[in-house]
């Protein structure tokens, strides 16, 4: 779904953009509705990497569910192919440290992985960046599951979030929304917010149930 999301939204921003995906059937969704190049492989093959041409990429992306892959993989394009930036979905936040050690741009947000291979860090992501690693702020990526009936029978604006919660993009169906106080969510749809350390807890609550 995140690798979908992305492949569709920086290749009709006019990048070109290669897939390497496992499963045939997903590889077949991507080849027809997106203008990427898809290629049904492992990106932690070498053979994968090298037939997609990752020593021609500006920066390989790494968003699968697993962790340890995403390292792999992101690890090969770099000293493979001398990839200049290399890009990760973390699953469990406790890796986030692993990545960055290794010179991987390591986060859990979808949103903030396609504004980092399409932009250059700003004075203020920097900011945002770095209050979050002293421990003030956190990114919070949920899944909304099917047992959410609170969180799922009225508009975001009467959910009684916590106040030091922002939610900043909402993935339904692979498209990406800016969730407004008259929408409601739905079961299956993934958010992406930014909250308190200390309203962590409350805020995954009143999604979740």
């Amino acid at each position: 779904m995140v690798g979908s999301f992305l492949a569709k939204d920086l290749s009709e921003k006019g990048h070109n953009v290669v897939v390497i995906e496992k499963d045939p059937q997903i590889c077949e969704r991507i080849a027809r509705t997106t203008k990427a190049i898809v290629i049904n492989g492992d990106a932690c093959d070498y053979r994968y990497q090298e037939e997609a041409r990752v020593d021609k990429a500006d920066v390989f992306a790494a968003v699968t569910g697993d962790d340890d892959d995403n390292l792999v993989a992101c690890q090969l394009a770099k000293t493979s192919f001398n990839v200049p930036r290399t890009v990760a979905r973390v699953n469990n936040p406790k890796n986030e440290r692993i990545f960055n050690l290794m010179g991987i741009d390591a986060i859990s947000s979808t949103t903030i992985i396609g504004h980092l291979i399409e932009e250059e860090t700003t004075v203020g992501d920097i900011i945002t960046l770095h209050l979050m690693r002293k421990g003030k702020f956190a990114i919070v990526e949920l899944d909304i599951p099917d047992t959410a009936k609170n969180a799922c029978s009225k508009p975001i604006k009467d959910l009684g979030l916590p106040k030091n919660s922002v939610l900043v993009a909402l993935i339904r169906d692979e498209e990406a929304l800016i969730p407004r106080g008259n929408h409601t969510l739905q079961r299956g749809d993934t958010v992406i917010a930014i909250t308190s350390i200390e309203q962590e807890k409350e805020l995954k609550a009143k999604l979740t149930t």
